[in-house]
């Protein structure tokens, strides 16, 4: 027997538990250190519980968003809260690193069903609500932006106070809190598959979901660097799989990843390009910053996050004002505008080439979080009016992996142009392609049009 549909509860069970993943992935830095000492690592072995994660999560999401489709939504949420409660619990008693890293891959995992599942339930809801589907989605949006901005702040305290062992035992009541919420109040999920366990594993495509991990794994990794001597190989390694990916998916029937489909799905593409090197660009930001003003402006870590702060707090409050927006002007106005603010705010970093004044830093930052909320919950939305309800939750999960391909490209990027420190004449070289790729962005964001069938 289901309980009555709740839309207000729903939505907030589903917005604790999309906030996890980026809360997750925020906070550990704050713990480096300590794991260091704890269990006696170098600086390289120890970002492996950074990695772990971040990989985990890249090609778990769409992963996670297919079983969303096809099994239910709200059954796919609660198995994934479940699953990272069960983790956190465990999670401290590891008795070594490697378990450690393998306890935050698994966790990634429970945490990526969040995302993808509340899009796939977003429609349902906003009918009951009687709103725009642009509505909830901001509320998922905010929920991710102010997950990943106060994750540090919280990561210091629990680190401070409790242990490293706190950042795990943290997400049991959340997990189970948004679990409940969602058991709760959340639509009912529609009859999806039928049939035995083992016509579901024939039918699941197993080979092509493998394949495509295998692929996203390598070449993340050779972006990475994560094992330098290897690097060209698992580049290679995964192009050769990507090929053998796209081969078995254009002739199993039915696919993981309908790559004719996809390709007949212009918008989606768009859509996909477009948020990924929007992505890139806002990354530049969040992981250069940081380092300009430690390296070249001397403030201690500590400042630089209070600097910091602005940037997610105007992402948060930029985010309703889009989607009323959104609503008055339609997605592509709104998605152009945020882009050209973008820009603008972009070829004002340069500024930060003469001065690294606090106030300059804090207007600057400030300024970064108005294009990012705005082109950030467009792009979601973009994605969500490109797509049938009965793909949302893997295109949700690739349009999350979009996110991670611009970061490892910010990162990589930053390497290039400041292999020797992140100082003012490197940043006038981040600034230049920050440039190039806001005008990637705006070419992609003219081609897009919204679908009309």
């Amino acid at each position: 027997m289901s309980n009555k549909p709740r839309p207000s509860l729903a939505l907030a069970g589903l917005s604790l538990g999309a906030s996890l993943n980026p809360l997750n992935s925020s906070m550990i830095a704050v713990a480096l250190v300590v794991l260091r000492a704890d269990f006696g690592l170098d600086v390289a072995a120890v970002t492996w519980v950074v990695t772990s994660f971040y990989l985990a999560s890249a090609a778990g999401q769409p992963v996670m968003g297919r079983l969303a489709d096809r099994f239910g939504p709200r059954r796919m949420f609660m198995l994934g809260m479940g699953l990272v409660a069960v983790t956190c619990v465990l999670a401290p008693l590891a008795p070594n690193f490697a378990l450690l890293c393998v306890a935050r891959a698994v966790m990634a995992l429970g945490t990526a069903t969040a995302y993808p599942s509340a899009v796939v339930m977003v429609g349902a809801i906003a009918q009951q609500a009687r709103v725009e589907s642009a509505k909830p989605l901001g509320r998922l949006q905010m929920a991710n932006t102010s997950a990943a901005a106060v994750g540090p702040v919280v990561g210091g305290l629990l680190v401070g106070f409790v242990g490293w062992e706190a950042l795990f035992l943290i997400n049991v009541p959340l997990a189970v809190a948004a679990l409940l919420m969602v058991r709760q109040a959340a639509p009912a999920d529609e009859v999806r598959e039928r049939g035995s366990v083992a016509s579901l594993l024939r039918d699941s495509d197993l080979p092509g979901i493998l394949a495509f991990i295998g692929a996203l794994l390598l070449v993340m990794m050779a972006a990475l660097n994560v094992a330098p001597g290897y690097r060209w190989w698992m580049l290679a390694a995964g192009t050769a799989l990507a090929g053998l990916f796209a081969w078995r998916e254009l002739r199993f029937s039915p696919p993981f990843l309908d790559l004719r489909l996809l390709g007949r799905n212009k918008p989606l593409l768009l859509v996909y390009l477009g948020f990924a090197v929007f992505s890139s660009v806002y990354y530049f930001v969040f992981f250069g910053l940081p380092q300009l003003l430690q390296e070249a402006g001397g403030y201690a870590p500590g400042v630089v996050g209070l600097l910091m702060l602005p940037l997610a707090t105007m992402s948060v409050v930029a985010t309703p004002w889009a989607v009323k927006a959104i609503g008055k002007f339609g997605v592509r106005r709104v998605l152009i505008a945020g882009v050209v603010l973008l820009s603008a705010v972009a070829g004002l970093k340069w500024l930060l080439t003469g001065t690294l004044a606090i106030p300059v830093v804090v207007v600057l930052a400030a300024l970064m979080g108005i294009p990012y909320g705005t082109v950030s919950i467009a792009s979601n939305q973009g994605m969500f009016v490109s797509t049938r309800p009965q793909e949302r939750g893997v295109a949700a999960g690739i349009f999350q992996t979009c996110r991670y391909v611009g970061a490892i490209t910010a990162t990589v990027l930053i390497g290039v142009f400041a292999g020797g420190g992140v100082d003012q004449a490197s940043w006038a070289r981040m600034v230049l392609a920050m440039l190039v790729l806001c005008a990637v962005t705006f070419g992609v964001t003219l081609l897009w049009r919204q679908r009309t069938d």
